[in-house]
């Protein structure tokens, strides 16, 4: 699982995941959940991690390339969690998985120590980019509804929903392609993201704001 969910933003609601311990509980199986996107949520109120859940074995991952925003570092983690039973040999399994591909690289772990204590003062920037651009698109929405905003709670993306009859583009590539060559910008199709059919676009939200606002304007009047 992703938690919360890239593009969509929906995390893990208490009672699924009550469903899910269940589930692995009665089929011995394991949750793999992956949290790079938890430290930005939409709201106040940040969501617990699954790093927290002790009723099955669980392995929660998250790295530096979101929550410091800085992918090319390849540095990531993960916490083990459950009963004690499963959670021992987990680890013991763990060490030999590791010990059979290279190890981080020196300067990597030499650095983590100052690229973690910078996200202290980039995550603050970044989320309230973040929020920023999100107030931007949902006020011109209101005053222009010519596509929908789909809910979402937290992440990096927004998701536009839109009937393909609004559009003189025949599908969401088409406008993708269209907004990249004759007006420089740049988003995703929602088939990028396995979306069942035409008529999403998943935009990002980490572009800084100027920019931001001028795609929005160049988005909405292709419609």
């Amino acid at each position: 699982m992703v938690h919360p969910n890239n593009p969509t933003g929906s995390y893990v609601q208490p009672e699924e995941l009550a469903r899910l311990n269940a589930l692995c509980k009665k089929h011995h199986l394991a949750l793999i959940v992956d949290e790079v996107f938890l430290d930005f949520p939409f709201g106040s109120t940040p969501r617990k991690t699954f790093a927290a859940n002790s009723e099955a074995l669980t392995f929660t991952l998250s790295g530096l390339s979101k929550i410091s925003a800085l992918p090319q570092m390849k540095i990531a983690w993960l916490a083990v969690t459950g009963p004690d039973s499963q959670v021992r040999p987990a680890l013991d399994r763990l060490e030999i998985i590791a010990d059979t591909y290279l190890s981080l690289s020196a300067p990597a772990q030499a650095a983590l120590p100052a690229l973690l204590a910078q996200r202290h003062s980039l995550h603050p920037q970044l989320l309230s980019r973040i929020r920023e651009n999100l107030a931007h698109l949902q006020s011109h929405l209101r005053t222009r509804p010519v596509c929908e905003l789909l809910h979402a709670q937290a992440g990096w993306y927004a998701i536009l929903r839109y009937a393909a009859n609004s559009s003189a583009h025949h599908s969401d590539e088409d406008l993708a392609i269209h907004l990249l060559r004759h007006h420089h910008v740049l988003l995703h199709p929602g088939h990028f993201y396995d979306f069942p059919s035409s008529g999403y676009l998943v935009l990002s939200l980490i572009t800084p704001q100027p920019i931001f606002r001028e795609a929005i304007q160049k988005l909405l009047s292709s419609f």
